[in-house]
Order: C-alpha cells, then structure tokens, then sequence
C-alpha cells in the first residue's frame, strides 16, 4: 500500500531539508508519546545508516519496530526503511527548490506485509485507503505548516 502527496513550504531548500533531519525532534516526540527510542548507529555525522529502535504500545499490544536512513542527498533527498513484526516500510521525503525562498516537499510512504497476519492487516486497510489518505494527506500539510512556522522563525 503506498501513500504519497506533496506540499509546498515558503522557505528555501536548505533550511527545510535542516528541519528535516532535525532527528533529535521526532526522537523527543515519540518518548513524549510514550515510545523507548535508543540509537543503534556510532555514527557522528547525519547520513545513510542512522539507526534507531523504538518500543511502544499500540492498540494494547507491545510493539518494536527498527528504522534505518538508506539516502542521505543532501538538500534534495532522505529515505527511511522501517521493520516491524509482519510490515517493512519504505518513506521518501523529497525536496525541490521552485525558488530561493519556496520549496516543493514530496514525501512518499509505501507499506508491505512479510507474514500473513500482516497481509491479513494490510487487506483490510484497503478497505478504509480513501480514509488513511485523506488522513496522510493532512498530517503532510501540518508538518510543511510547521516547518513553514519554524523557518519564518529562524530567519
């Protein structure tokens, strides 16, 4: 199952694919979910091979799942891989500069099930794609909302 959109952010290419790899970030944020996140990589620069592995609770159940960064093109490009129980997740987030102060963001996140309960899950979020999109689309726009907030901010 794959979800893509686009949005546009009023701020130049550099600054948003900054904000981006603002890792720190999103590990506070899911520890203020409730989430244990460790880094498992010695790496002392940002780039392919940050590793993390998270465990939370979803729905009741224990969950663990390992994300790693697989490209690293600075200012234009970063790719995800994630690995949970059942489900290896493939995200893109893509960044091209429409002028020096305004930047087109894609980002694409592409789901695929490696054992039947998973596909099982998967089949039935088919039913519910229209939904899950809607909601994809909108977290996308919030998160270029705030990446556009932080950057006037910066500047």
């Amino acid at each position: 199952m794959i979800f893509s959109t686009r949005e546009d952010i009023d701020a130049p290419i550099e600054t948003v694919f900054d904000m981006l790899c603002d890792f720190d970030i999103y590990e506070r944020a899911a520890m203020r979910r409730g989430a244990e996140v460790r880094r498992m990589d010695k790496l002392t620069a940002q780039g392919v091979g940050m590793k993390w592995h998270a465990e939370f609770s979803m729905r009741g159940k224990h969950r663990e799942v390992d994300v790693e960064v697989t490209c690293f093109e600075r200012p234009n490009e970063i790719a995800l891989m994630s690995t949970s129980s059942g489900l290896e997740g493939k995200g893109f987030v893509q960044l091209l500069a429409l002028s020096k102060t305004r930047t087109r963001m894609s980002v694409e996140f592409e789901v695929k099930p490696t054992s039947l309960p998973a596909r099982l899950l998967l089949q039935s979020l088919k039913l519910a794609k229209g939904t899950l999109t809607k909601r994809f689309k909108l977290r996308a726009a919030e998160y270029a909302k705030t990446l556009e907030d932080r950057a006037s901010n910066v500047a």
